[in-house]
């Protein structure tokens, strides 16, 4: 599904990742866990295509193509979605007709006929059911005055809608209480599959325990310095990730 390999990128001359390697299959769950500034949420932004990082070694391949050689609007047609740690707020533009608009782009990018609006509507009336998204929220302004929560369900049913196969989910759990957190992990297991993967790269195991992952990863100055299963985070949410800092700090000297 997706291979990086020995990944290295800047920005603004200054080295982020560091030789990143990172494997994940069709309908594997992965985790990536690290303290700020480890590069976390640049590797999620690299992966959709923002122009502000420069790649100076390594590849992503991601389904047989080279990821990097591909526009953002390209990724997300080949079945690539990130949902932001802050959304975006888009005044004008309600949650509805942003589905509608995105889901014919992707169709038609695709090759396939875009739908009417008696279809989305009943698909996403169907998908946004178990999301705990009403209609009045569908009718409001993306993101416009929602809560933490509703954020994050809006985005959970934008990957519902838009049918992603690498869900890369960058620190979903921020900001959120218990019981929007176990609406989100909830809705995020309802979309696994076997050919459905997941990124998520969050510095709480809280989230992990819903969502039970495949893999566990820890990052530290723009390399993965550990992997293991669910047990690892657990292991960092006792300890912290001292003792993976100071062996990044010995491999480097």
């Amino acid at each position: 599904m997706l291979h990086i390999t020995d990944l290295h990128a800047t920005a603004e001359g200054r080295a982020i990742l560091k030789g990143l390697t990172l494997h994940i299959g069709p309908g594997e769950v992965h985790a990536i866990m690290g303290p700020n500034g480890a590069g976390k949420s640049t590797l999620s932004f690299i992966l959709a295509g923002r122009p502000e990082y420069t790649i100076t070694g390594g590849q992503i391949m991601y389904r047989g193509q080279d990821l990097l050689a591909l526009s953002p609007e390209a990724r997300a047609a080949v079945g690539l979605f990130l949902a932001f740690q802050y959304p975006v707020e888009i005044p004008g533009v309600s949650l509805m007709i942003f589905l509608k608009t995105a889901l014919n782009a992707l169709r038609r990018a695709r090759g396939h006929e875009p739908l009417d609006v008696a279809a989305i509507l009943d698909l996403v009336r169907t998908k946004a059911e178990g999301l705990g998204v009403t209609d009045e929220m569908l009718r409001r302004p993306l993101n416009v005055g929602f809560s933490g929560g509703e954020k994050k369900r809006a985005e959970v049913l934008q990957m519902a809608v838009l049918d992603p196969s690498l869900c890369v989910l960058d620190e979903t759990d921020s900001g959120l209480d218990v019981d929007a957190l176990r609406a989100v992990a909830e809705g995020v297991n309802a979309l696994r599959n076997p050919t459905r993967s997941f990124l998520v790269i969050t510095h709480y195991q809280r989230l992990l325990e819903h969502l039970k992952p495949d893999h566990v990863h820890v990052m530290v100055a723009g390399r993965l310095k550990a992997s293991d299963g669910p047990e690892l985070a657990r292991t960092i949410e006792r300890e912290g990730y001292a003792a993976f800092q100071d062996s990044a700090e010995a491999g480097a000297a």
